[in-house]
């Protein structure tokens, strides 16, 4: 099946360079490879059950979304009992400390990666109950 995607340039020329340095035959080849595993952490993510710690850590582009995350920390201030925030030019970095619910620790994901000016959220799973 032929799809299309937007990619800004910078982002596609990065990707390029990393599957031809692994030699894989072709872009599609590294495309599939990446969605496959979006996929296994997306299942991972899901498969959580119980009572869960966890350590959010995620960059962003701070003055286009910085309003909209404190809006979404505060409506889980419950469960998120420490943060952390850093500056890096134009772009900051967070780390949450969880725990709670893993159906919150899914909605907390979901919601942050649902902003264009976040890049990316990554999931540290400490502890299981």
């Amino acid at each position: 099946m032929r799809t299309s995607f937007n990619i800004p340039d910078d982002l596609l020329s990065e990707f390029d360079e990393t599957w031809q340095s692994e030699g894989l035959d072709s872009r599609s080849r590294g495309v599939r490879e990446a969605m496959q595993e979006y996929i296994e952490v997306h299942t991972r993510l899901e498969d959580i059950a119980g009572d869960v710690v966890v350590i959010i850590a995620f960059d962003y582009e701070h003055e286009a979304v910085i309003e909209d995350i404190h809006d979404v920390q505060h409506q889980f201030q419950d469960v998120i009992t420490i943060t952390n925030h850093i500056h890096e030019g134009e772009w900051c970095l967070e780390t949450l400390f969880y725990r709670g619910p893993a159906e919150r620790i899914r909605n907390l994901t979901y919601h942050l990666r649902n902003f264009d000016a976040v890049s990316r959220v990554k999931l540290m799973l400490l502890a299981e109950h």
